[in-house]
């Protein structure tokens, strides 16, 4: 769709855009923060399978963007699916908020949010990428700014949905606060989709082809079928772990597969952008196996070795959840975010920018040095707990390296993959994240506590030694994204002659 003549300026597009983000990370995060502990809490699995049933779920939820990227670039409109995504997510968290403890019941409210987030991840992100077409300072500062969106709503519901789920438990018993915070986020996504409506004159003019067309039914009627479908098969995935494990590894080789076929297929002049996306998206898998412990053994840190007091010098401040430390990482990242784009913006005006792939480098090694401090709390432990403020330390590195890596993998898709693709790539992009969710849920594993151990003392170094092992890790891709440098540059280069 051209976007040349603009009936409203970009920036009130991007708010728009921005503001429905907010609110379904709101739903989203809010539901994360949660599901690990409901599952070892309230629904009696041992850490093992609660990691592995989120980290397939996780993986789902980041494979379905794929299908929904094309789905919004050539059947429903990109602007439509981002609209049916967010009703969708919404019946999938008022489907948490029926009091149940019934495995298939939790299975398939999450296969619902897997076919909502299917649909209106990849194309919210399109649509950001359309707005910005073609200006690539402006590109990497605006999905900063967008993944500060994120960082918005998931604070909020962070911190929120943890304090409900406590007082509602103690306040009515029945363990119903659970099931009242996950309403909560269902409330989030409605809370959007209203904002939507009202300013959704400002992004009438973006979008993907279909957007353009009358609304055919027949087409609806066929993906929301096909939703159906997804869901089921959803929640049978998520109860046989060999399935899962099978699901996530095909998905790996079809979307290598096709990657690879779309490079062979691309124009001579596409060639070197399609392969510098490929390498920074083989990057990313690796980043975001780090960034899935943050759901699952670092929030099974928090409620076993760290203290939850937060005091200075004797005098006690507040006291968090353990579910609240997840927190942390929206926290530093809404502090940072305005920065690094400022940042960007400046370097970019003065020729002086770090490339794409530099900042990757630079972002494992903060999150290496993120991991390091982890690790290191065993030597400030008293009783086998840890401070809270070496998780607020160790979650600001985390998320300065996040910002560097995930923060621009999506400005990646766009600098450097054709527009033709744009929906399919950010939906690949999509599953080469749930791909690195399932192993990240893996590696948690290592650090898999046995029922029954409740000692802190015995569950520290289960924990810290996982935490040194993962910062080793981390140094290890730093090396490796330097060495590939010289190898984007030349690609890079080659991508900019041209355009």
């Amino acid at each position: 769709m051209k976007t040349e003549i603009l009936p409203t300026s970009q920036t009130r597009s991007f708010v728009t855009v921005w503001m429905i983000e907010l609110w379904e990370r709101f739903g989203y995060y809010g539901m994360q923060a949660l599901i690990v502990y409901f599952m070892v809490q309230r629904m009696g699995f041992d850490d093992s399978r609660a990691n592995l049933v989120w980290g397939a779920a996780a993986a789902l939820i980041y494979v379905a963007p794929a299908i929904g990227g094309w789905i919004g670039d050539q059947v429903l409109g990109t602007r439509r699916c981002m609209v049916l995504g967010a009703i969708i997510l919404s019946l999938g968290y008022a489907l948490m908020a029926i009091p149940s403890t019934n495995t298939w019941h939790l299975f398939s409210a999450l296969g619902v949010i897997v076919v909502g987030n299917g649909l209106f991840k990849p194309n919210t992100a399109n649509l950001v990428r359309k707005i910005y077409e073609g200006d690539d300072s402006k590109i990497d500062s605006a999905f900063t700014m967008y993944y500060m969106a994120v960082n918005v709503g998931s604070t909020f519901s962070m911190l929120a949905t943890p304090w409900i789920k406590d007082h509602v438990n103690a306040t009515y018993g029945n363990e119903l606060g659970w099931h009242v915070a996950y309403a909560v986020c269902s409330v989030g996504l409605m809370i959007g989709l209203m904002t939507l409506m009202l300013m959704r004159a400002t992004i009438r003019h973006v979008g993907s082809t279909p957007d353009e067309k009358p609304l055919d039914m027949g087409k609806l009627a066929m993906v929301l079928a096909g939703g159906v479908v997804a869901v089921g098969l959803s929640a049978v995935i998520l109860q046989y772990q060999s399935l899962a494990r099978i699901f996530v590894y095909l998905a790996g080789v079809v979307v290598l597969g096709i990657f690879v076929h779309l490079i062979r297929k691309s124009e001579p002049s596409e060639r070197a952008g399609l392969i510098a996306a490929l390498v920074l998206t083989l990057q990313t898998v690796f980043f975001f196996i780090f960034y899935q412990q943050m759901s699952t053994s670092l929030s099974l840190f928090a409620l076993r070795n760290v203290d939850l007091e937060f005091t200075v010098l004797g005098n006690h401040l507040w006291t968090w959840s353990p579910a609240q430390f997840q927190a942390l990482n929206a926290i530093w990242i809404m502090v940072l975010s305005p920065v690094l784009a400022w940042m960007y913006t400046r370097a970019g005006r003065s020729g002086n920018d770090l490339s794409i792939a530099g900042k990757f480098a630079l972002g494992f090694a903060v999150v290496a040095a993120g991991f390091f401090t982890y690790g290191f709390a065993g030597a400030f432990a008293e009783g086998g707990m840890t401070s809270s403020w070496i998780m607020i330390a160790g979650y600001g590195l985390y998320s300065l390296g996040e910002l560097l890596v995930s923060g621009l993998g999506l400005a990646m898709v766009a600098r450097y993959v054709p527009a033709r693709m744009g929906g399919f790539m950010m939906g690949a992009y999509f599953v080469a994240t749930g791909i690195s969710q399932y192993l990240g849920g893996v590696v948690a594993n290592y650090a898999s506590v046995p029922q029954g151990m409740t000692d802190p003392l015995q569950t520290l170094p289960i924990y810290t030694s996982l935490f040194n092992k993962l910062g080793i890790a981390a140094v290890v891709c730093t090396l490796i994204a330097l060495a590939v440098l010289p190898l984007m540059r030349r690609l890079t280069a080659t991508h900019h002659a041209h355009q």
